[in-house]
């Protein structure tokens, strides 16, 4: 075999040293990843190649004044520069590079991983267009992009969105009352506001003001609250908080069109008992599952939901790292899951997902008095939850089994127990062959 071949050979391996999709899923960087681009890593190989050892920086020769003849004892190597502790095995990391697929090769790539062979078992959604109405994509160019329909998302989020800060300001200047106070009150008050934005306005009160209120009563009775809408009327509309999946296409007339809709709500416990290793193997599992459900269906929405003793919709970006202190309540985010796939994603036309994972500790009989009923008031194609209990489980780790034991009747319920990343593979395998069997 000559060089060439060699060299044929060697990109031949470099290629087929792409990280295997179960490690890549178990141990890889994830987030290196997008929601529509996966990165998987690729050790680079060293092609062959002709090293010369140059005169200059020494060797042993023959014939030339001065160098020992064949069979003369020389002495040891003197270092070279370049020598030392620098070249020391081990001490570099290896030089990689990324295979990039898109969401449908993932899907594919790990139904031949796992031994399944799945297709969208939902339904088929028909929409028959008539007359002038075009049809509204994500994508296209500028000049059909339907400003109406951005503009009505934009003040949806930001009517969703919007408080009135002077009010809670106000509140801040009860006497003796913390952020923390502070941000309990809004919320049985049902203000919309974050715990870093209070923690932010506390340090803007002056201290001559912090004792304007005996109590949060006396302030309530005493100062005048805006809605949002007296506000706009008042101040006009300064900032829509506008984003790209905001934006909708106008596209030609068609007459009949047949999409695979999917929307996926996954579910993460975030309260204080929820440790680095727990959100790791929760991420592990929701990643992925994310990745092969756009691959399989046509048009693929998430609903991202985060919560401890309460639930808040979130943004991917936040999903995927949020941290809170707080107790738990897994009824809070089903509420929540069922009220917006009501609104938002009518069962007669949106396949639906409901993906929960957590340590499986709630708060007593919140699991069999609360989530149980309302998950049997949510259709979906599929519920799961995956427990993320590394080590084992604690002792009021309960809500898995009681999932499990409760809903045994339901063919569209899964649980799978996470204790470590390499049961991250067979917890997507039990999830997705339950939806292969529905």
């Amino acid at each position: 075999m000559g060089l060439r071949e060699d060299v044929e050979r060697f990109r031949e391996v470099g290629e087929e040293r792409r990280e295997d999709l179960k490690e890549f899923i178990s141990y890889g960087d994830l987030g290196g990843s997008g929601p529509n681009s996966i990165n998987i890593p690729i050790k680079i190989v060293d092609l062959p190649e002709f090293a010369y050892d140059r005169r200059d920086m020494g060797g042993v020769g023959q014939g030339q004044g001065g160098t020992p003849d064949v069979g003369q004892p020389v002495g040891q190597p003197q270092p070279q520069p370049g020598d030392g502790e620098e070249g020391d095995p081990g001490e570099e990391g290896a030089e990689h590079e990324y295979y990039e697929m898109d969401p449908e090769e993932f899907a594919q790539e790990l139904d031949e991983e796992l031994g399944l062979d799945l297709e969208p078992k939902g339904k088929e959604v028909i929409e028959e267009i008539e007359g002038d109405f075009t049809d509204v994509t994500r994508t296209g160019p500028n000049s059909t992009l339907d400003f109406q329909k951005l503009f009505k998302s934009g003040l949806k989020r930001k009517l969703a969105m919007d408080f009135d800060e002077d009010y809670v300001r106000e509140a801040l200047k009860v006497e003796g009352a913390t952020p923390d106070d502070v941000f309990r009150w809004a919320r049985e008050e049902n203000i919309l506001v974050s715990r870093a934005w209070v923690e932010d306005a506390a340090t803007d009160i002056p201290e001559s003001e912090k004792d304007t209120w005996a109590s949060f009563e006396e302030m309530m009775e005493n100062v005048e609250r805006t809605s949002t809408m007296q506000r706009i009327r008042r101040d006009g509309l300064k900032d829509i908080p506008f984003r790209r999946e905001d934006e909708r296409y106008r596209h030609p007339e068609v007459v009949e069109e047949k999409q695979k809709n999917v929307v996926v709500v996954n579910i993460r416990d975030v309260s204080g008992s929820m440790r680095e290793k727990k959100r790791e193997l929760v991420e592990r599992t929701f990643t992925p599952l994310d990745w092969y459900l756009t691959g399989k269906y046509d048009n693929a929405e998430f609903v991202y939901i985060a919560h401890d003793a309460e639930a808040w919709r979130v943004e991917r970006e936040q999903f995927f790292g949020i941290r809170s202190g707080g107790g738990t309540k897994i009824s809070s985010a089903y509420r929540l899951a069922k009220e917006i796939l009501e609104e938002e994603y009518p069962w007669n036309e949106w396949n639906r997902y409901v993906f929960a994972a957590g340590d499986s500790e709630n708060s007593s009989n919140d699991t069999r008095e609360n989530v149980v009923p309302i998950m049997r008031e949510i259709p979906a194609n599929l519920h799961a939850y995956v427990e993320t209990q590394p080590g084992g489980n604690a002792i009021n780790a309960t809500h898995a089994e009681e999932v499990e034991s409760s809903l045994s009747d339901q063919g569209n319920v899964v649980v799978a127990y996470v204790k470590r990343p390499e049961d991250v593979v067979d917890a997507i395998y039990r999830i997705l062959s339950t939806e292969d069997a529905s």
